[in-house]
């Protein structure tokens, strides 16, 4: 799982910095830009998806050496 959770926060920071490239920030929430906000918006809440579930486990290890 962790090397899962790894690969997936890779490929959504690469999608999100793409997509970044992608925006026209003159007019952000016309036609193909506002398809790229939203991808980045989508991209970053993968990233926290992932970050929240690593800190889980880690906290879940902690909990299982301790008792």
């Amino acid at each position: 799982m962790k090397v899962a959770s790894t690969i997936v926060i890779i490929l959504a920071s690469v999608m999100a910095i793409f997509n970044l490239t992608k925006i026209d920030y003159a007019a952000p929430f016309e036609k193909h830009s506002i398809t790229a906000v939203i991808t980045v918006l989508a991209s970053l809440c993968a990233i926290l998806l992932m970050l929240i579930l690593k800190v889980s486990r880690r906290i879940d290890q902690k909990v299982k050496n301790r008792k």
